[in-house]
């Protein structure tokens, strides 16, 4: 499997935040987000090859319990099913991060971090070449998206650029069935302190109005754009 890393941290989203938790991000994406974080796993795919073994022996390394498969998009990589089965015979929890494009397969999974991409994700041709169709045929899966919630418990999360993302995100609420609040997440674009505070400032305001649950980005707080955190 290739791997863009694997490193011990906090998370810092969603339901979980603050959990310490190990990460192994896998590297290839089936999408091009223009805002993408992590573009070495992604637009630049980088990382190692390593064997199921490999990975779950650097995973006990860190003697944790929480376990997050990410990406890019783990769920297109080669032995994510197998890895994730693994994972569960040794009783670690599981978070997969997806972007609900790809269906769950029955994979083990206690959480999927479900994050349907905005148009504001859709690069610009230029950038992204054909990639840009591409991402715009596959950004948003609403069948694929139902079906995780059929499966595992799941939490969505919206990346927000703008306050008129508002109107495309209650579309997609309306057309995937209700959400329990407390697993439905607004999260502001970026990647440093500065760009964060001035977008939660609106954000946080139109969380509190429409009762959304503000997700703010806790290793950007703590360590800034920066690899293995």
């Amino acid at each position: 499997m290739l791997i863009s890393e694997i490193f011990y941290s906090l998370q810092g989203e969603g339901l979980l935040i603050g959990m310490p938790s190990v990460f192994v991000r896998t590297s290839g994406c089936n999408l091009r987000c223009q805002w993408c974080d992590t573009p070495y796993a992604s637009w630049q795919v980088e990382g190692e090859e390593l064997s199921l073994l490999e990975i779950l022996e650097r995973i006990a390394s860190y003697q944790c319990h929480h376990v997050v498969l990410t990406g890019g998009e783990p769920m297109i990589a080669r032995g994510i099913i197998d890895l994730a089965r693994e994972l569960r015979a040794r009783g670690h929890h599981i978070t997969i991060e997806t972007a609900g494009t790809i269906l769950p397969q029955d994979i083990a999974c206690d959480l999927a971090s479900l994050s349907p991409k905005l148009k504001n994700s859709t690069p610009e041709k230029a950038l992204a070449g054909p990639w840009m169709e591409l991402h715009e045929k596959r950004r948003y899966q609403p069948d694929v998206i139902r079906a995780w919630r059929k499966l595992v418990e799941c939490q969505l999360k919206f990346v927000v650029t703008s306050p008129e993302d508002l109107e495309e995100i209650e579309l997609i609420l309306t057309e995937i069935g209700p959400v329990p609040k407390e697993h439905l997440f607004l999260m502001p674009e970026g990647t440093d302190p500065a760009s964060l505070r001035e977008r939660s400032k609106w954000l946080a305001t139109i969380c509190r109005e429409g009762h959304y649950r503000f997700a703010p980005r806790l290793q950007i707080d703590l360590y800034g754009n920066t690899r293995g955190t």
